[in-house]
């Protein structure tokens, strides 16, 4: 069972940038997930490359440039952490600005989460998802 006490603001801050973005990972791939599926009934395979179409780093990428300017200077500080976070090692498959760029991207939604902003998470979530498909 999920525990609902949410940390303030300095306890998450507390939280390194790869430990949010470890978090924020999930966070947004339900997001991603819940969305799908209540868009209707599919094949297996078909929502998973629904879901990877929205959960990798180009997309991530892609989509942090939509919300930045929806940012405030605090949650443009954690994406700042996340993106800039050393230890990071990027896969093959990614261009090391794209996966950064998500790493930063995930680390907010985990921020966020553990807040309790689930409206705003919401609200930055429905702003990518409304963004111009290529």
């Amino acid at each position: 069972m999920m525990d609902n006490k949410r940390l303030t603001k300095a306890e998450a801050r507390a939280l390194g940038g790869l430990t949010l973005a470890f978090f924020g990972d999930s966070v947004y791939e339900v997001l991603v997930r819940e969305r799908i599926v209540k868009g209707g009934t599919l094949p297996v395979d078909a929502l998973h490359k629904k879901a990877v179409k929205m959960v990798n780093a180009g997309f991530q990428s892609k989509a942090f440039d939509v919300i930045e300017p929806m940012l405030s200077e605090d949650e443009l500080e954690i994406f700042k952490r996340g993106r800039n976070a050393t230890g990071n090692n990027v896969p093959r498959s990614s261009n090391p600005k794209d996966y950064r760029r998500a790493t930063g991207f995930e680390a907010l939604f985990g921020y966020l989460y553990l807040i309790g902003e689930n409206d705003r998470i919401n609200e930055l979530f429905e702003a990518i998802t409304n963004m111009p498909q290529e």
